[in-house]
């Protein structure tokens, strides 16, 4: 029997998420009567950790979460954030591959969701309508997480490594590798930016030397301009 709350969260679920509103009926309501539960927490809450087993494939009603990988200098990285009617695809990834979180979640607001057992999320995942869903969620992140990689390793630092060409003459003597580590960067990312720099005519690549043809322009990207 399907309980007033578990009848409501279908409801809501359903017109967030169109892709559980056409699962069969029985299913939908036996999961979500036994393999789900609805939580509430304040902004600030954390959600789920890196490293730590999937507890679950939360489904946001109202509120927001922000999804971000952390390093071991306790810097983190913005991923993405989950909305009502999106998908948290970094929980979909551990309970796919059975596997520990790859990122952690905090609700960046009040937050309400439903949080789907691992059974639960199996069960409907067993249905080709809703595993697509959550396939084709997989594809437009993979596609965010592109323009954030190249945003990280290119737009930013294609600004630091011009700035590092400037002030050192018409000439300046150093290896791809020397400028990484000046970056703290890896040496194919540097030659892969140099090459650029050199195709827009703003330098010429020799061995050890960087000769620089278009100074302005190298100063225009090093000022964000």
């Amino acid at each position: 029997m399907v309980s007033a709350a578990s009848a409501d969260w279908a409801a809501r679920l359903a017109t967030l998420y169109p892709a559980i509103g056409a699962l069969p009926e029985g299913l939908r309501d036996d999961v979500l009567a036994t393999q789900a539960q609805a939580v509430s927490v304040p902004a600030g809450t954390p959600l789920f950790d890196e490293g730590a087993p999937c507890q679950g494939f939360p489904l946001i009603l109202d509120g927001e979460v922000r999804v971000a990988r952390g390093s071991p200098g306790g810097r983190s990285i913005e991923l993405y954030r989950v909305a009502p009617g999106e998908v948290c695809v970094a929980s979909a990834s551990c309970l796919f591959g059975q596997r520990s979180m790859v990122a952690h979640g905090v609700a960046s607001q009040p937050t309400a969701l439903v949080l789907l057992s691992p059974t639960g999320f199996d069960r409907w995942a067993a249905e080709p309508g809703f595993r697509h869903y959550v396939f084709g969620v997989f594809a437009d992140r993979l596609a965010d997480l592109m323009a954030l990689t190249e945003a990280v390793a290119f737009q930013r630092l294609d600004q630091r490594l011009a700035a590092a060409l400037l002030g050192q003459g018409p000439v300046r003597q150093t290896t791809h590798q020397q400028l990484a580590d000046e970056l703290g960067t890896v040496r194919e990312i540097v030659t892969r930016l140099l090459k650029r720099f050199e195709r827009a005519g703003w330098i010429t690549l020799g061995r050890e030397r960087i000769a620089l043809r278009d100074a302005a322009a190298l100063r225009q990207l090093a000022e964000g301009r």
